[in-house]
């Protein structure tokens, strides 16, 4: 395998400026696009312009980090493009509520293995999510990994990315929904507590959980109970009990 494709498995790129240029015009959908530092010329200041039109995130990185990811004349821009189209939470949930659904949502907070991330849209997908919140710097790339471990499932659900997720949850909050924060550090057991009408549940990072300022606007913390020596589950397994309780729940 070459440095290349170890840089970037399964991950669809396009890079150059006016390359990027034509896929922004063309409507095409960007996962992220890396600039290098310092460059300025005209046509990557159009191409600025038109990502912050667009919402589509971007970052300045060395030009090390740029040639990491492919050898040819990138001309300091790549574009990582996205097998996914997102949706704006502001839209998804006011359709929810005129379909008289009581809405129910999951916030991945910074979920960065593809595999993992993948499992969890196919886990939400079979319980009946109407859709997935996650912020636009720090989750899992959405690749042909991401696809396959999905099972098709990120084709059908929509995947809604947050610049700021403390006002998506307080959107949330306003708009009549209880948030839950699956937590080791949880005073309830998950299954006895009443996880019914308008919700939305919170899942933290592989590593580091929940962020504090999360939890702080969440309105009921739960844990699931462990027994034996191991302290916790792989995230998209947690996942997948707390969404099982609440899709048990709100189909009794």
């Amino acid at each position: 395998m070459n440095r290349e494709s170890r840089e970037t498995p399964n991950q669809d790129f396009i890079y150059g400026a006016w390359p990027v240029m034509e896929a922004l015009k063309a409507s095409k959908e960007f996962e992220k696009v890396l600039i290098q530092h310092g460059l300025r010329n005209e046509v990557i200041k159009e191409v600025i312009s038109e990502l912050k039109h667009l919402d589509i995130p971007f970052q300045f990185v060395p030009i090390e980090k740029l040639n990491r990811v492919t050898r040819k004349n990138h001309q300091g821009i790549i574009a990582y493009l996205s097998p996914v189209t997102f949706s704006r939470i502001e839209q998804v949930l006011p359709a929810i509520y005129e379909k008289g659904e009581d809405p129910f949502l999951l916030i991945l907070d910074k979920i960065t293995d593809v595999r993992n991330f993948g499992a969890i849209l196919r886990t939400a997908s079979c319980t009946g999510v109407h859709a997935v919140v996650i912020p636009v710097k720090g989750s899992a790339l959405l690749n042909s990994d991401t696809v396959k471990s999905s099972a098709g499932a990120i084709y059908t659900l929509p995947i809604c990315r947050s610049e700021n997720l403390k006002d998506s949850i307080d959107y949330l909050k306003n708009s009549g929904l209880k948030i839950l924060a699956a937590t080791e550090k949880g005073e309830e057991v998950y299954y006895n507590e009443k996880l019914t009408g308008p919700v939305a549940m919170i899942m933290g990072s592989e590593g580091e959980g929940i962020s504090p300022e999360y939890l702080k606007r969440s309105d009921l913390l739960v844990r699931i109970p462990m027994a034996g020596t191991i302290d916790s589950l792989n995230v998209s397994v947690a996942a997948g009990v707390l969404l099982y309780e609440i899709f048990r729940q709100r189909n009794q």
